[in-house]
């Protein structure tokens, strides 16, 4: 008997595995906050014996380090990733025993194209192979994407991922699960994962890098590349030098004359509350990053690296939920922290700002229209499938940036579902634009009566 239990990373877009026998097991590609990990072994009873990495990531900080630390495990990392701690470097088809009276054994494949030295590992019992754990290699109907590491290599490891799907397809039975690290709304995705559970045989009938040839895969794996989450310069650098303990303690409490104080410092003070009652009332000058969203992408993403972040939460769940969101991508410990309402966290004597919120059909009564201006915040690759006749686009990540290119007006913000466009509301607002948020799916723009153009 094996099993394979899956931890999910939802706010990244990414799963780590626990995968063994009875008594043993080996831990794969395992978030930052490895206490997940770990509670999951206990469950199964099972001791943690090998953490393996498929490469150094680009998109998140690695567990990996110290839940071998921790738990006294060993740690396998591809021989061609170039790391700065001791490990058990791991190179083509190198075989471990995994549970010896379970028959487990991993079997390492190289499979470059995510990144150089990528390697993934084939889980075997009694020499049959059952699962094939692949990383950023083949994911659910597309693959990683390879202009992680650096530009110049693009377009070769671009041509390497669909020699190493190949590898795959050819080396193992269509049974074989495929249990990806990336592809569930991470930018390490070259294309769109649907579903959460394939095969080997699954993929070879539909994912790209199977169907097509390497030529004409590798044209629309290169046109299709979206934006780089900025934070991932940072990621790999980090992984490489062996990630810091997390500590997860709550971090000092902030009053309100301490956060007007990190306002006026240049500090970055992000309220964590959902965007309804953000527009409602908040610290004049405070960001508007839901907890609920995709905190961790879009708020390591804008935030300058290094700059203090204080927090603001509703409640002292809220909080450490969110801290355990940041340590993944490095945001390692809040400057500090309140929780309740914006009633307590202004000055006496102030009183919290505010902004509307509208839909489309509110912005058709009065676009086109004097003083109006109408920004969308979404992707390059959003807006080539139509966008609002007139607007101004700017990607919300570089929204920070680029104030000084928005013309004078109001400002409707709008994303493709509302939750960026609350990010650009909060980061307008806070720079004393005058703003309105549209909270509204972009399918409603064109039936609103708006002109939708695809050029």
């Amino acid at each position: 008997m094996f099993f394979v239990d899956t931890i999910e990373v939802p706010g990244l877009g990414n799963r780590s595995y626990l995968a063994g026998g009875e008594r043993t097991a080996v831990a794969v590609g395992p978030p930052r906050d490895v206490d997940r990990v770990i509670a999951a072994a206990a469950r199964r009873g099972v001791r943690i014996s090998h953490v393996v990495e498929t490469h150094v990531h680009n998109d998140y900080v690695s567990g990996g380090l110290e839940l071998a630390r921790l738990t006294g495990a060993a740690y396998l990392v591809p021989a061609g990733a170039h790391v700065s701690f001791e490990r058990i470097p791991v190179r083509d088809r190198d075989r471990t025993a995994v549970d010896a009276a379970a028959g487990l054994v991993l079997r390492a494949l190289a499979t470059p194209g995510h990144t150089p030295h990528h390697t993934a590992y084939v889980l075997e019992q009694n020499g049959a192979s059952v699962a094939v754990f692949t990383g950023g290699s083949l994911l659910i109907g597309t693959v990683g994407r390879p202009d992680l590491v650096e530009p110049r290599l693009t377009e070769e490891l671009a041509r390497a991922q669909h020699a190493s799907a190949h590898r795959l397809a050819a080396e193992l039975p269509d049974d074989t699960a495929v249990l990806p690290t990336h592809g569930f709304g991470s930018f390490c995705s070259a294309g769109q994962t649907d579903g959460g559970v394939t095969t080997i045989g699954r993929e070879r009938a539909a994912n790209e890098a199977l169907t097509r040839d390497v030529n004409t895969f590798v044209a629309d794996l290169l046109a299709g590349l979206d934006d780089i989450p900025a934070y991932y310069a940072h990621m790999g650098p980090v992984n490489a030098a062996g990630p810091a303990p997390v500590d997860l303690t709550p971090p000092a409490v902030a009053d309100a004359e301490e956060i007007a104080a990190r306002l006026a410092a240049g500090e970055w003070v992000v309220d964590l509350r959902n965007r309804v009652a953000f527009a409602a009332g908040h610290v004049s000058g405070s960001l508007n990053f839901e907890a609920e969203g995709q905190l961790a992408t879009y708020l390591a993403w804008l935030v300058p690296w290094g700059k203090p972040v204080t927090l603001l939460a509703e409640s002292a769940g809220q909080l450490a939920a969110a801290q355990r969101e940041l340590v993944r991508v490095g945001i390692d410990r809040p400057a500090a922290a309140a929780t309740g309402d914006p009633s307590a966290w202004v000055r006496e004597g102030e009183t919290p700002a505010a902004f509307p919120r509208a839909t489309f059909a509110d912005l058709a009564a009065r676009h086109p229209g004097e003083g109006v201006v109408v920004l969308d915040v979404r992707r390059d690759s959003e807006r080539v499938g139509g966008f609002v006749d007139g607007s101004v686009h700017i990607p919300v990540h570089a929204l920070h940036r680029r104030l000084g290119e928005i013309p004078e007006g109001e400002v409707w913000v709008h994303c493709a579902g509302g939750m960026r466009a609350a990010v650009a509301a909060s980061v307008l607002d806070a720079a004393g634009r005058d703003v309105v948020a549209v909270d509204d799916a972009f399918d409603a723009a064109e039936k609103a009566g708006l002109t939708v153009r695809t050029v």
